[in-house]
């Protein structure tokens, strides 16, 4: 992105400071409200030379969603294709999310505030990205299932469509609980597994014996 090459241009441990103030600062207070002051403040860089690297708050802003989703990629850098089964596959994604999002909880904790956000400025752009986060990650996450597993007496895609419901809001349940991603526990997966052996036992053939 030629816009952000003097961004890219310092060292990674300002870039980082930045970053993680910036995204510190839009979850706390929201885009409207966000003190381009406090963030300055919280990297502890010079006045105005936030503005060398990002024209004005709105290109800031976008550019943590950018920073985002290039995250949430990460995850599916990290999936072993050759697991061919649906539920396997989708317990490993969790497991794989769940360790990225220790890694970048402030990231994490800002994507979890941008669905409430509602300023015109950013809005058609967060709806922008948040759509093709989830139309490509199910793209990308998917790619080599063995669709055969499941029964033939039901619609597949219904099938497909409850499962995602299910885990939805199971995720949504559990991050409505915690203020920040940097507490979340591993305990949350075991409950997850619980829901895992229902919905497969519900919706795969029966195996033969």
């Amino acid at each position: 992105m030629v816009i952000y090459q003097k961004f890219f241009n310092l060292e990674k441990e300002k870039q980082e400071r930045i970053i993680n103030a910036a995204l510190k600062e839009f979850t706390k207070n929201g885009y409207e409200k966000a003190s381009t002051n406090e963030i300055i403040k919280e990297a502890e860089i010079s006045k105005g030379s936030l503005f060398q690297y990002f024209n004005n708050k709105k290109e800031l802003y976008l550019f943590l969603l950018d920073y985002v989703v290039e995250i949430i990629n990460k995850i599916y850098d990290e999936i072993n294709f050759n697991e061919t089964d649906y539920f396997n596959r989708t317990k490993e994604i969790g497991f794989i999310k769940f360790e990225i999002m220790k890694r970048f909880p402030q990231a994490f904790d800002f994507l979890k505030t941008i669905a409430n956000e509602d300023s015109r400025d950013v809005k058609s752009e967060i709806q922008k990205i948040r759509k093709l986060a989830i139309e490509e990650g199910f793209g990308k996450g998917y790619q080599n299932i063995d669709w055969t597993k499941f029964r033939d007496d039901m619609d597949i895609n219904k099938m497909k469509d409850i499962i995602s419901w299910t885990f939805l809001s199971f995720s949504q349940q559990q991050i409505s609980k915690i203020n920040s991603f940097e507490v979340m526990d591993r305990e949350v997966l075991k409950e997850w597994d619980e829901y895992f052996d229902i919905l497969k036992r519900c919706f795969y053939k029966k195996e033969e014996k």
